[in-house]
């Protein structure tokens, strides 16, 4: 198995971990809503610190249910993810051509890429 593929799988395994240990060994169970958000418990803190604490602001837009909230979180992190994506994927591309159009100028592989080293075998 290639050093890589070790390491991705590491961290496959410390991801799902990461998510399936505190369901398993019960944390937050003495709590009435055992995984809310930062907010939530940010909010049930200062209320119990200072019971008459008025808001700064109120949000822009309050949506209608706890669903709705949660499904336009997951939006925006699918959001932020496919332009991360896009953006590695185009660094990415970008320097394949560059190694590409080196090895067309001077006849010769590009340093660390594959003809390099079937080139050095034979």
């Amino acid at each position: 198995m290639r050093k890589n593929t070790r390491i991705n799988l590491l961290l496959l395994l410390a991801v799902a971990a990461l998510a399936v240990l505190p369901l398993a060994l019960g944390l937050g169970d003495h709590k009435k809503e055992p995984f809310t958000g930062s907010d939530g418990e940010a909010e049930t803190a200062i209320t119990e610190i200072e019971p008459d604490y008025k808001p700064w602001f109120s949000p822009l837009y309050e949506p209608p249910s706890g669903e709705i909230e949660s499904a336009l979180f997951s939006l925006q992190a699918a959001l932020g993810a496919g332009v991360l994506a896009y953006y590695f994927g185009l660094r990415r591309g970008r320097r394949q051509g560059e190694r590409r159009a080196l090895e067309g100028a001077t006849g010769n592989p590009a340093p660390g890429s594959a003809e390099e080293s079937t080139a050095e075998r034979s």
